[in-house]
C-alpha cells in the first residue's frame, strides 16, 4: 500500500428541503434547480472543486466535478466528492441558498467509507468524531432526531460511518419509494485499471466517452443518458441520468489504491432482480478483490439477493450489519473478498 495518494473513497452528503415550490396552478416548479451557476460555484468553493460537465432533464441535474458528482432536484441535493475536498463546508451555504429560495432543510445525511491516507484529510474531516462536531455545529437545532454510528466489518480497512439527522420524529417520517446503494470497491484488475489512464493526452468528454465503451460501463444501464469525464493523467467519473433516477462512477486507478465507486437509485417498486443484475454488472466491470455495499431503506429481499449475486464473480461475503437510523431508516453494510483471499 502506498504511503500517500489520491483518496478515493468519497464523502456523501444528501439534504432534503421543505417549502411550497409550486405555482398559483399547482404546476412544479423548479425548487432547489433555480440556484444559479454563481451560487453552486460558490458552494463548491467551499468544498475546494469545481464542475467539469453538467446535464439535466425535467426531474433534476447532474454535474461531474472535478472531484466526483453533484445531483440537484427540486427539494433534494446530494453531493460526493473524494481527494482532500471538504464536504461538509457546503452545508451554511447550501441552507443559505435554500432559504433564500423558501426551502428549509428536513433531514441531513452524511456517510462515508474509511479513508485510505485518513492523515491527509484536512478540517473538519480528520475523524468522523469531528464531522459529527461539524455537522451538528450547522445543521438547525430542530433537526433533533439524531444518530451517528460506524458500521463495522471483519475487515480491518472497512467500516461504513453514517450521520442522519432530522425534524421528524422515526413514526412520523416519509415513506420513501426509492433506496439508495452504494458500491466502494479496492483493489481493482490491474489490466482493466489500466484502460482508465489517458491515452494520447486525450481528456476530457470525448477521452471519456472512450472509456466508458472500452470498459463496459454504458452496458450497467442501458437506457441511462451518460455524462462521462476523464482525468489527465489518470481517473474517470460518470453521471448517469434515466428518468428521475441517476447514477455515478468514479474511478482511481493507480496502482497500490486503486479504486471504484458506483452508486444508483432503486424502487420499491422494481423487481428486486433487477437492482442485483445492475450490480453484478457494476462490479462484473472492475473486478475487484475488495467491495463493500451499503444499502439505505431498501428490502431484505435484496440484501440477501446481494450476496448470492456476487458469489459467481469470485467474491464471499465477509459480513452484514444493519442499524436503524432516523430519516435514513435500516442501513445495511456488507463486504466482500475475492474468494481466494482470506
Amino acid at each position: 500500500m502506498a504511503v500517500s495518494g489520491f483518496e478515493g473513497f468519497e464523502k456523501r452528503l444528501e439534504l432534503h428541503f421543505f417549502g411550497d415550490i409550486d405555482d398559483d396552478d399547482g404546476n412544479n416548479m423548479l425548487g432547489l434547480r433555480l440556484l444559479d451557476f454563481e451560487s453552486l460555484e460558490q458552494v463548491l468553493l467551499a468544498v475546494q472543486c469545481t464542475v467539469v460537465s453538467a446535464v439535466g432533464n425535467p426531474f433534476f441535474d447532474a454535474y461531474v466535478l472535478s472531484e466526483s458528482s453533484l445531483f440537484v432536484y427540486p427539494t433534494k441535493i446530494i453531493i460526493k466528492t473524494c481527494g482532500t475536498t471538504q464536504l461538509l463546508k457546503s452545508i451554511p451555504p447550501l441552507i443559505h441558498f435554500a432559504n433564500n429560495l423558501g426551502l428549509t432543510l428536513q433531514t441531513c445525511s452524511y456517510t462515508r467509507g474509511n479513508f485510505i491516507f485518513p492523515k491527509s484529510q484536512p478540517f473538519p474531516h480528520t475523524s468522523f468524531q469531528e464531522e459529527v462536531i461539524y455537522i451538528e455545529h450547522n445543521i438547525p437545532n430542530n433537526l433533533c432526531y439524531r444518530k451517528a454510528s460506524v458500521m463495522p466489518s471483519k475487515l480491518p480497512a472497512h467500516s461504513w460511518h453514517v450521520f442522519t439527522a432530522t425534524l421528524l420524529p422515526p413514526l412520523k417520517s416519509p415513506h420513501h419509494a426509492t433506496f439508495t446503494v452504494e458500491v466502494c470497491m479496492t483493489e481493482l484488475d490491474h489490466l482493466i485499471a489500466r484502460k482508465f489512464f489517458s491515452r494520447d493526452s486525450k481528456t476530457g468528454d470525448l477521452a471519456g466517452r472512450d472509456m466508458t465503451e472500452l470498459t463496459g460501463i454504458d452496458t450497467i444501464n442501458a437506457g441511462a443518458f451518460i455524462c462521462d469525464f476523464a482525468f489527465d493523467p489518470c481517473g474517470y467519473s460518470m453521471n448517469g441520468i434515466d428518468g428521475d433516477r441517476y447514477s455515478t462512477i468514479h474511478v482511481t486507478p493507480e496502482d497500490g489504491f486503486s479504486y471504484a465507486s458506483f452508486e444508483c437509485v432503486g424502487s420499491v417498486y422494481d423487481d428486486p432482480d433487477d437492482i442485483v443484475e445492475t450490480l453484478k454488472k457494476a462490479v462484473r466491470v472492475f473486478m475487484p478483490a475488495t467491495v463493500s455495499i451499503s444499502t439505505t431503506r431498501c428490502s431484505r429481499e435484496v440484501w440477501t439477493k446481494v450476496a448470492r449475486a456476487l458469489q459467481p464473480l469470485g467474491l464471499k461475503c465477509r459480513s452484514f450489519v444493519m442499524d436503524e437510523f432516523p430519516a435514513a431508516g435500516t442501513i445495511s453494510y456488507q463486504t466482500f473478498t475475492a474468494a481466494r483471499r482470506k
